[in-house]
């Protein structure tokens, strides 16, 4: 019912610059809220930036004034601009949704991720 289809990693030096892109696929009902994860080799999947459908914004500390999130206002396609790129942004970056379905059941959605390198 909802394909996340993300895109525009890449390789990049420190201080350097990316735009990711996550297509946001749907047929039934209304994305409200997406967020952008990531995960380095090793560590945990964390949260990065999040949007409403509203443009409502939210970041973590670590990427705070760098990075910006946005969407278009149908919430079909949703961006990360990454700035101020450092070697410890290197990570796959996922583009997730969520929604509570029938009983409360939450419906968890992921897409593939893009890789995301900065060299030093």
């Amino acid at each position: 019912q909802v394909q996340l289809v993300e895109s525009g990693g890449g390789l990049v030096q420190a201080g350097g610059s990316l735009r990711l892109s996550c297509a946001v696929h749907r047929r039934t009902f209304t994305i409200n809220f997406i967020g952008w994860y990531r995960q380095a080799p090793g560590k945990q999947r964390e949260l990065v930036a999040t949007i409403t459908k509203g443009g409502s914004t939210n970041y973590a500390d670590s990427v705070k004034g760098r990075f910006t999130i946005s969407r278009d206002n149908a919430m079909n396609t949703v961006y990360l601009q990454l700035n101020s790129l450092k070697a410890e942004d290197t990570a796959v970056y996922y583009c997730n949704t969520k929604r509570v379905g029938v009983g409360g059941v939450l419906n968890d959605y992921w897409g593939q991720g893009t890789q995301v390198t900065v060299s030093s």
